[in-house]
């Protein structure tokens, strides 16, 4: 009887859900008009674009666009994108004009595709364009040939779209009022999704461009096949039974283009360089809203660290940033409650989407309400599971601290004092220590946020843990690690993991559902959670230089210093601060042979094992800086 009336539950529930989503599409049909169009671009390329147009002409309309490398489909001026599916929903009742528009040489648009089109400030004629100038006569475009708007434009996107949101930005239409890059493909060598610090993301580059790299001959409306990989769930086995990244480049072939730019630009060249937007983003003119995932394993370097490079090269710009504890995209979906096992407290996309997204369009492209009460910085801290506003990022009460890593696996604000007091491990290829515990095929978005118990049982992690904190700490900003290593090779990785260790009487207290807030059901025992608060990794041979890398002198004490993304996280009093230490983190990261080589065209036979050693004496102490605030 119990399961009878559980199924009859479920079935109502999927109605009352398949009914709103129907009411909601059958009102988009009744009130919007959809137009496909070609917009011709200054060198003659006509870009396909989908436009949504309020039936309503009471009042004139913004438009709100996203230019995305993922197709604007459906296809077909009777077949509506469903915006009416998600928050947007709110955009279509507030009348905008909605626009997708696929990029230049993607999907039905005419031209030749370019990753992360270098941005050009100083073109020359019509035949030099970039992302800003497709964007510009996109603009130009709508507003002289769309009946009843209000010549007012917004734009943004989330990841790729990101990216071309902040294009967008520096595109210098007078028209474009207000960007909203989510997630910004930034910096594609230093932080954003297939390289950090220099160090090569495997998994993600190589399931993205066996299907998003293939070439597109000529317009079309039908998408890539997907790779056919080996017969196995396990992407451990598959990128190890695979080998070095020349065997992969083998199963790549010599199609996709971008794959093999990445292999052939090792280092941080001139060719990098050109496609690092931070350096650009000067003069910016519209309202800029950056949003993120402090937890979004693709992008999170990028929403960071775009916010940070127009406070500093558009002092004057209307520049804001949002961070909340998400995974990539989270902020749009219509649950923001957890990630993975650790919960939130509240739904953090509604808030998010319903207090500070629509609120920033619908002033600066409607001039509705008042200046909209968005802070500089609006950032979710997790452990405390609050929302905090600051009037800058990282807040101005800020103060940057150490924490030693001690002999005995102990963590410790004072420097140790002891002499030749080292952790050592060996890092072997054939072995290297996974980034999760789970069996899967593809990377997960809850590993951020992972239980690390399970490195913290391997030789080959040293672990360091304070006592049980008598106070909260607080951080907010970058952190900073200060190792002093040493290799019996001549190259190795070395992952730094910022860990908030649970309490083993931990548990999640109950909480009522409602509207927004959808309670998270798990099983997995909470009691003494080893949770990831942040993680990065540094290719040991860029520690002097991104650009000319050197081998370690094996066996030598040397200094391997870097950033690692900015965390926003509370240490609850009852809790521990732990830092693990490991040179693979597999198959996130490609491994490292831990010779001085050419990994990008290394052959099986050149990964060698490595005796790590990590120091922590009073002549070598290891730190991690932490911003801790006040």
């Amino acid at each position: 009887m119990k399961r009878i009336l559980w199924l009859l539950v479920v079935i109502i529930v999927f109605q009352s859900k398949a009914k709103a989503i129907n009411a909601d599409s059958l009102w988009m049909y009744e009130h919007y008009t959809k137009k496909e169009v070609y917009i011709p671009m200054r060198d003659g390329v006509k870009l396909f674009t989908a436009i949504y147009i309020p039936k309503d002409n009471a009042e004139k309309h913004p438009f709100l666009m996203t230019r995305t490398p993922y197709s604007c489909s459906p296809y077909g001026e009777k077949e509506y994108r469903p915006f009416y599916a998600r928050y947007t929903n709110a955009y279509l009742h507030e009348g905008y004009i909605m626009v997708i528009q696929d990029v230049r040489g993607r999907w039905m648009s005419e031209g030749t595709f370019m990753d992360i089109r270098p941005y050009n400030p100083a073109k020359k004629g019509k035949n030099e364009i970039d992302e800003a100038s497709d964007t510009y006569d996109t603009i130009d475009w709508l507003v002289k040939n769309i009946a009843n708007n209000n010549g007012k434009v917004g734009v943004f996107g989330t990841s790729y779209p990101g990216f071309y949101s902040t294009m967008a930005a520096l595109s210098g239409h007078p028209a474009l009022k207000a960007v909203s890059p989510q997630a910004p493909v930034t910096d594609w060598y230093h932080g954003d999704d297939f390289h950090h610090n220099g160090a090569f993301f495997i998994a993600d580059a190589f399931s993205f461009y066996t299907s998003f790299g293939q070439p597109r001959p000529k317009p079309t409306t039908v998408g890539p096949e997907g790779f056919k990989y080996f017969t196995t769930e396990d992407n451990y086995e598959f990128y190890l039974k695979t080998g070095a990244l020349s065997n992969f480049s083998k199963l790549m072939g010599d199609s996709i283009a971008f794959w093999n730019d990445l292999m052939n630009h090792g280092d941080y060249d001139a060719w990098w360089k050109a496609r690092d937007v931070r350096q650009y983003l000067k003069n910016i003119q519209p309202a800029i809203l950056t949003v993120g995932g402090v937890f979004d394993a693709e992008d999170c370097f990028g929403a960071w660290n775009t916010y940070k490079a127009i406070e500093k090269l558009s002092p004057d710009a209307s520049n804001r940033i949002v961070m909340g504890p998400w995974y990539h995209g989270q902020w749009g979906s219509n649950d923001g409650t957890h990630l993975g096992n650790v919960h939130f407290g509240s739904n953090t996309s509604a808030y998010y989407q319903q207090n500070i997204e629509i609120p920033f369009f619908n002033y600066y492209l409607k001039g509705k309400g008042a200046a909209p009460d968005i802070a500089e910085a609006t950032v979710f801290f997790t452990g405390e599971n609050e929302w905090r506003k600051f009037q800058q990022w990282p807040p101005a009460n800020v103060q940057q601290k150490s924490i030693y890593l001690q002999s005995d696996g102990k963590l410790d604000f004072s420097k140790p004092l002891n002499g030749g007091s080292f952790s050592e491990y060996v890092s072997d290829p054939a072995r290297p220590v996974p980034y999760t515990q789970d069996i899967h095929f593809y990377r997960t978005i809850n590993y951020m946020t992972d239980d690390q118990r399970f490195a913290e049982r391997r030789p080959d992690v040293a672990t360091f843990s304070t006592e049980v904190l008598t106070d909260d700490i607080t951080l907010a900003g970058p952190l900073t690690a200060k190792l002093v290593v040493s290799t019996s090779g001549t190259d190795a990785d070395f992952i730094v993991k910022l860990i908030d260790v649970f309490p083993y009487d931990f548990k999640y207290e109950s909480k009522a559902q409602s509207e927004h807030y959808r309670v998270p059901s798990s099983t997995y025992p909470m009691g003494g959670y080893e949770m990831l608060v942040r993680g990065e990794i540094m290719r040991g041979k860029y520690r002097e230089s991104f650009e000319k890398p050197v081998p370690f002198t094996p066996d030598a004490p040397a200094n391997v210093d870097f950033t690692l993304p900015d965390v926003a996280h509370t240490f609850k009093k009852g809790h521990k601060i732990m830092v693990q230490v490991q040179s693979s983190w597999f198959p996130l990261v490609d491994r490292n042979p831990q010779v001085f080589t050419d990994i990008y065209h290394a052959t099986d036979k050149d990964f060698k094992k490595a005796t790590i050693r990590i120091f922590h004496d009073a002549g070598h102490p290891s730190a991690i800086e932490l911003p801790v605030l006040k």
